[in-house]
């Protein structure tokens, strides 16, 4: 009989990545075939048209430039204080609602998410997200002693699934004294769907219905890692404005990264912010998510947060830097418009894409279309659900005659 030394609830845990294991396949088919053979559409990062990882210029310059205390020195526990500042601005741009905010720096988007698991669920209860949702999230929840339940996010139509969400929360809070919702708009991973502000609207309205039962606690965390690619920064963010006055048992957070935004994905650099149409709210927030940036990685990369700052704060670097990445965008806009403009003329079911990093198809079998693709060699994710496509990693040569190849492997099957 096989000993674990491990404690009961740690037994069993195995991370198995379907986003690495197609990625490494790819990267195996490039080294026998050539690069200019391979359509690696595993990779959830920019990678330009001539297939390297891209980089923002301006960012590049101000890293390098930082004085070496900058890059090895501590930094405070919650983040640098003009940091967190420049987080805030960043996050809202013009469109900040009616309330009270805090900040607290963490690693990355993803620790975001960690600090809203770890101290606005609680252990034993169901987080909810949607259907189609980043792998790590359910990882997240069972490292924390919680459980992920989903909801559909499309109806028959493709529209948002209000009716699924509104089922989830009121099954879920019959149940439980609070709920945590995650969120992942605009520019849904994986999906590249973005809620609109009438999806926003019903949203807010179910969870105000249950907070206004008064015994009850409704959280939801908005990850926006992708919105610096969803489109003008005001117009992403005007479904913004509607988190304003909502009763003081509902809280708004948001998952900010710098991992996309300003293309520093290693760096490991993020925030979380809160807000609360009440002070004291937010004040525990701005301490029990400190609390537990101590409690796991204490603090974060000083030299990341300093970057953003820098930029922030000179005009001229600001625009540079905004010129820059809007290149990416408009190119990363590009290819999505091929693919989806493909994928309507050939009768493949994308699912409805606004703007990102990524389309997804439905599939029966996604693991057997993915398989059925190597034979084109293009390398896709197999999800739950579908086939998660990276058009930020295809250039556009390679983006032409995807959506068919993909309708073919389908087919197929």
């Amino acid at each position: 009989m096989q000993t674990s030394m491990a404690a009961a609830h740690a037994v069993g845990k195995n991370l198995s990545d379907a986003i690495f294991g197609a990625s490494a396949a790819a990267k195996a088919a490039t080294a026998k075939y050539g690069a200019e053979k391979v359509t690696n559409a595993t990779i959830g990062a920019i990678i330009d048209e001539q297939e390297k990882l891209a980089c923002i210029p301006t960012m590049e310059k101000v890293f390098r430039s930082l004085p070496m205390t900058d890059v090895i020195d501590y930094a405070p526990i919650a983040g640098l204080p003009d940091y967190l500042n420049a987080v805030q601005g960043l996050t809202f741009a013009d469109q900040k609602p009616d309330g009270y905010v805090a900040a607290v720096a963490t690693a990355g988007g993803t620790g975001a998410v960690h600090h809203a698991i770890a101290d606005y669920s609680e252990i034993g209860d169901e987080v909810l997200t949607s259907d189609w949702y980043w792998g790590p999230y359910s990882a997240l929840c069972r490292e924390g002693g919680r459980k992920l339940t989903t909801y559909q996010l499309f109806d028959e139509h493709q529209n948002f699934n209000i009716n699924s969400f509104r089922d989830k929360v009121e099954s879920l809070l019959k149940k439980q004294n609070s709920l945590l919702i995650i969120i992942n708009t605009p520019a849904h991973n994986p999906t590249g769907y973005s809620l609109s502000e009438e999806d926003w609207a019903q949203v807010l309205d179910v969870c105000k219905t249950e907070a206004k039962k008064g015994d009850k606690k409704v959280s939801i965390l908005v990850d926006v890692a992708y919105i610096d690619y969803a489109g003008e920064k005001n117009e992403a963010r005007k479904f913004m404005k509607q988190f304003g006055g909502l009763p003081d048992n509902m809280l708004i957070m948001f998952a900010f990264s710098m991992s996309k935004g300003y293309t520093m994905y290693g760096q490991r650099t993020g925030a979380i912010i809160g807000l609360s149409s009440s002070k004291a709210v937010i004040d525990e927030f701005a301490q029990i998510v400190k609390f537990s940036s101590r409690a796991t990685w204490s603090n974060i990369n000083r030299g990341a947060m300093t970057v953003l700052t820098k930029i922030q704060q000179d005009a001229a670097l600001l625009a540079q830097f905004e010129k820059e990445r809007e290149e990416l965008y408009q190119t990363i806009r590009k290819r999505g418009a091929i693919f989806m403009d493909e994928a309507k003329a050939c009768k493949l079911n994308a699912l409805p894409y606004k703007a990102g990093f990524f389309i997804s198809i439905p599939a029966a079998d996604p693991s057997a279309v993915c398989n059925k693709l190597h034979d084109d060699l293009i390398f896709a994710v197999p999800l739950k659900m579908g086939v998660r496509v990276a058009v930020c990693a295809v250039p556009i040569a390679k983006m032409h005659g995807m959506a068919e190849k993909i309708k073919k492997a389908q087919d197929a099957i």
